[in-house]
């Protein structure tokens, strides 16, 4: 299957100055997008924007201290009021040791029709 590019950052719930949600369409991967550091909620959420509508059979995420990920899909042309679809239930990305530990940060994690 052949990758499809994230063409804009539609919006996100918060973002670091120096990390913006932007750097998620940074192909490298060497930015990471993070909170801004006065935002207490610890949520952070992104709407990202295809280049085209397309199947999706797969995703692979780079994690920079996310605990948690859950990912949904909609279609541009669907009403406002129409909620998005569940393609990746929340998922845990680290373990609680190493939460509590602020180790283990980083990593790679591939979702691929029925498995993760």
């Amino acid at each position: 299957m052949v990758p499809i590019k994230i063409s804009y950052v539609v919006s996100f719930s918060s973002q670091d100055p120096k990390y913006p949600a932007e750097n998620v369409l940074n192909e490298n991967g060497i930015q990471p997008w993070l909170g801004c550091p006065k935002d207490h909620s610890r949520q952070l959420s992104v709407e990202l924007q295809l280049e085209r509508a397309s199947p999706i059979g797969c995703v692979d995420v780079g994690n920079y201290g996310c605990a948690f990920l859950q990912i949904a899909v909609g279609h541009s042309s669907w009403p406002c009021d129409q909620p998005y679809v569940t393609l990746v239930p929340t998922i845990t990305l680290m373990a609680p040791a190493d939460l509590k530990l602020d180790q283990n940060h980083g990593g790679v994690r591939m979702f691929k029709e029925g498995k993760d």
